[in-house]
């Protein structure tokens, strides 16, 4: 792309997130908004602003014959796809307030909070979908009105038999109504977002128009974006990161987002759709190292050594142009390395990519060297659903990336007790939804929001240092923060998952869940039977992977030995309640159970 031009609706013109559509359709008719791969016809296809507005017409033409008031909410449970846009949009301009839902979150989960939020109307994927979570939510009350997007034959003879049930194609009339941009108060609610919490139910952070606004124009502040720009979506537009970040930011500066396939098909989408920006959590970034160091294992030395250099001489360039370091007669070998090396790997991300963002969760400091070496332009950002969601990033000029940026424009951040970051702008939550305990908790008396993260501030930078939460206190009173250590044994490829355990222990043991597909290759290497559960208590077999975990840990301080090891094939999953939504681990779930393998790490006799 030769030229880039900006096109960026202040929040004060669009009042409201509806409000912002309309602009951008006033402003750029004729742009396209969204791609999206059509199954039916094998083949990618496009939207423009102007025929996207034609779809929201009927939409909320839809939505308007349910009888529906200001202020009732809607619940979308979807792939991410123009049609979640789209509803949402009529939804907003009618005042109503949209309720998103995980696509793979549990069915009682789902139905939790349509009964919680009293959510009138649920759009669903598809037929499949609705027969898992019919039966959690029973005889109650809501939704009154269910529509299934995906025509087929199951949904025809779910909707025959379920008076709630409706097909969207016989729901939706033929053409809607144009209307007009609604005057409508900014800090009114427009959506509750639960958070997937790692205890207990999930609660409904409530934001407003304001909230959300607010944060997208102070985003594009740190990170320039232009019309010209192509998003690549592919976390959940449910998470309120990808929702922001894909969905209202690109719509403020008039940007097209391209919809992935899937997580398994996004080498192919990046190759296909070339983007310019993505947002991506650090499990991406890291699956993308793991097979970049996987592919280097079965290279000649020479080659490993070549690539090796590439990103150690990519990284004082790096530097050098954040003004950290002066030059280097390295650098004189930079343009061919990064035309040999660097170059190959960035192509195989599309081979045009500005910024790619991560954030939702810490990345680890080898994966963002390695893909920054290569000239990757990648930044880590921080922020919680509760601030709508971003809270500091690196801006590309001045990127830290041991550090989750700088605070965005109009947010201030403080150091509380116990180290605690806290946070205060016009981007924090209105409250949680009926919880006015919860509510009164995740605020100071002064105002300023909890965040739960320990952090420090150098130079406008800040640095999460631990989770207030998740500090392990062993019965010496030493404190454990194990996230980082948690982190960087995940990076070992027989671990696919890890916690580490000690509260109120005397020494830290850790549960790992081993993959499942190098998990026959390694019973094999310690003459075990991959087939029998015993051989994961093996002896011999724990040993090893003790050092192979002492090995992680070699940088770390003193506190972080791990003496003993429980190893199982089960991953923890959605559906088996150890993990949230978002991918986050519930700790005390997984403790409870395995609480009989725990106590045994720590008996006399082990």
């Amino acid at each position: 792309m030769n030229s880039w031009s900006e096109d960026l609706i202040s929040v004060e013109r669009a009042g409201t997130l509806d409000g912002l559509f309309h602009q951008r359709l006033h402003r750029s008719p004729d742009r396209i908004a969204y791609q999206w791969f059509d199954r039916a016809s094998d083949r990618w296809r496009s939207i423009s602003w102007r025929e996207t507005a034609d779809q929201i017409a009927r939409w909320r033409q839809a939505l308007s014959a349910e009888g529906l008031s200001p202020g009732d909410r809607v619940a979308v449970l979807l792939r991410n796809c123009p049609e979640w846009v789209i509803f949402d949009q009529a939804a907003l301009s009618l005042g109503l307030i949209t309720v998103p839902l995980y696509t793979d979150d549990r069915a009682d989960n789902a139905a939790h909070i349509l009964q919680d939020a009293d959510c009138k109307v649920l759009l669903i994927q598809d037929a499949n979908r609705w027969k898992r979570l019919a039966p959690a939510i029973g005889e109650a009350s809501y939704p009154e009105r269910v529509v299934i997007l995906e025509e087929s034959e199951q949904s025809r003879r779910v909707a025959t038999y379920d008076e709630r049930v409706l097909i969207a194609a016989s729901w939706l009339p033929a053409r809607g109504e144009p209307w007009a941009q609604r005057v409508a108060d900014p800090n009114s609610l427009a959506t509750i977002v639960y958070t997937s919490g790692t205890t207990g139910r999930p609660k409904g952070v409530m934001l407003s128009h304001l909230n959300i606004l607010a944060n997208a124009h102070a985003s594009v502040t740190m990170l320039d974006v232009y019309q010209e720009d192509v998003f690549l979506s592919f976390l959940p537009l449910s998470h309120m990161l990808e929702r922001m970040g894909s969905y209202y930011l690109p719509m403020m500066t008039g940007s097209t987002v391209a919809y992935a396939r899937s997580i398994n098909q996004l080498a192919d989408d990046l190759q296909t759709i070339r983007p310019s920006v993505i947002i991506a959590v650090p499990r991406v970034f890291e699956r993308i190292y793991q097979r970049i160091q996987d592919q280097l294992e079965g290279r000649h030395k020479l080659l490993r050594s070549l690539f090796q250099l590439a990103v150690k001489v990519g990284w004082i360039d790096f530097e050098r142009r954040q003004g950290r370091r002066g030059w280097h007669p390295l650098l004189l070998l930079w343009p061919w390395l990064r035309r040999k090396v660097a170059r190959p790997v960035l192509e195989r991300l599309g081979g045009r990519l500005r910024a790619a963002v991560s954030g939702g969760a810490p990345l680890p400091f080898n994966v963002a060297k390695l893909f920054i070496g290569l000239e990757l332009p990648l930044v880590q950002g921080y922020g919680l659903t509760e601030t709508s969601p971003v809270v500091a990033v690196n801006p590309l000029e001045d990127n830290r990336p041991d550090s989750v940026g700088i605070p965005l424009r109009g947010i201030k951040v403080r150091i509380g007790a116990d180290d605690e970051l806290q946070v205060k702008g016009p981007c924090t939550m209105l409250g949680y939804w009926n919880n006015h305990v919860a509510t009164a908790r995740m605020f100071t008396t002064d105002g300023w929001l909890r965040t739960g993260d320990q952090a420090r501030i150098e130079d406008r930078h800040v640095f999460i240092t631990g989770r207030i939460k998740d500090i392990l206190v062993l019965s010496n009173g030493e404190k454990v923060p194990p996230a980082d250590m948690e982190m960087t044994i995940g990076l070992d490829p027989l671990v696919e998952q890890l916690l580490i355990v000690g509260e109120g222990r005397s020494f830290l043991t850790a549960i790992m869940v081993l993959s499942g597909d190098l998990w026959p290759g390694l019973a094999r290497d310690h003459g075990l039977d991959p087939d029998r559960p015993e051989s994961l208590s093996n002896p011999q077999l724990q040993r090893d992977m003790l050092k192979r975990i002492r090995d992680s840990l070699a940088d770390f301080p003193g506190y972080a030995k791990v003496r003993r090891v429980t190893l199982t094939l089960e991953p923890w999953s959605v559906d088996n309640g150890l993990l949230t939504p978002t991918m986050k681990i519930k700790r005390s779930q997984v403790l409870a159970h395995f609480k009989d393998a725990v106590e045994q790490m720590y008996s006399e006799h082990h």
